[in-house]
């Protein structure tokens, strides 16, 4: 992932006037985040919810979380605020898939799939509902969801801190620091860890380009 050096300035200094009791920056630090905020979003939202909620939606109720919860963040000065910011809109779209869907979830600050937890977004589904467009066309669409059963089912052998790990870096657009922030690792392990879970999916996946559905 490439980093905007001048972006990341930017946010510098925002965070720091933030520090200093200038709530007013709250929003245009948001701005600078929503391109992965709303990434997470799309990847992380049930299917069966797609197309009914706009993740702009999600992401309007997420700064309002936020803006009343944003003394949380000040409270831990060593906490990147991307990862503060995750934890806001994860929650928040977790809250709306109870509401739609009136599934029991889990709380997404005790599980290490850092999400909502119904079967429509297990990390697993969620990999394999993007990762079966590179392997199908638009005209497959009915074979298209058979292989996405049996790709899931294929990544769900994977340890589920490796499948977070690739969800993380790859859809998410997290870096290294972030991803072992947000999984408790050093940010050695977590890039350790992140070279092996890529190769043990390009195994997973090679089966699947070599045959199609």
């Amino acid at each position: 992932m490439s980093v905007d050096h001048s972006v990341e300035a930017n946010q510098e200094a925002l965070l720091g006037r933030l520090r200093s009791g200038d709530r007013d920056v709250l929003g245009e630090l948001f701005r600078l985040n929503r391109p992965r905020l709303w990434r997470l979003v799309r990847f992380r939202m049930d299917r069966r919810l797609l197309g009914r909620i706009d993740p702009d939606d999600v992401l309007q109720e997420a700064f309002l979380a936020g803006s009343r919860r944003v003394e949380s963040f000040l409270t831990e000065p060593g906490a990147s605020f991307f990862v503060w910011l995750r934890l806001i809109v994860m929650q928040t779209l977790c809250d709306l898939h109870r509401h739609h869907l009136g599934a029991q979830m889990r709380d997404v600050r005790r599980d290490i799939s850092l999400g909502p937890a119904s079967e429509g977004t297990r990390t697993s589904v969620c990999l394999a509902a993007l990762l079966v467009g590179s392997i199908t066309s638009p005209s497959q669409a009915v074979a298209g969801l058979e292989l996405m059963a049996r790709l899931e089912q294929a990544i769900s052998s994977m340890p589920e801190i490796d499948q977070e790990i690739i969800a993380l870096r790859h859809f998410e657009d997290l870096n290294n620091l972030e991803t072992a922030e947000l999984l408790g690792l050093t940010p050695q392990a977590a890039s350790n860890r992140y070279v092996r879970a890529i190769s043990r999916l390009k195994q997973i996946l090679t089966p699947f380009r070599d045959t199609g559905p």
